[in-house]
């Protein structure tokens, strides 16, 4: 199963309370946070959810 890095890039202070928790519950934590997650369409959806706010790469 291929894996995807994600980084938080943006901070999350003001943003809406659903945000906040799928940046949680990615694990990220503090502004340059990197995780490594299974490609699979629930961390896509969680991705697509807050895609202003991480970056995403194949790792």
């Amino acid at each position: 199963m291929s894996k995807l890095k994600i980084t938080l890039i943006k901070s999350v202070i003001g943003r809406k309370k659903d945000q906040i928790a799928t940046v949680e519950a990615l694990g990220l934590k503090k502004i340059r946070d990197v995780v490594e997650k299974d490609d699979n369409p629930a961390v896509r959806g969680m991705i697509t959810k807050v895609s202003h706010l991480v970056s995403v790469e194949e790792a």
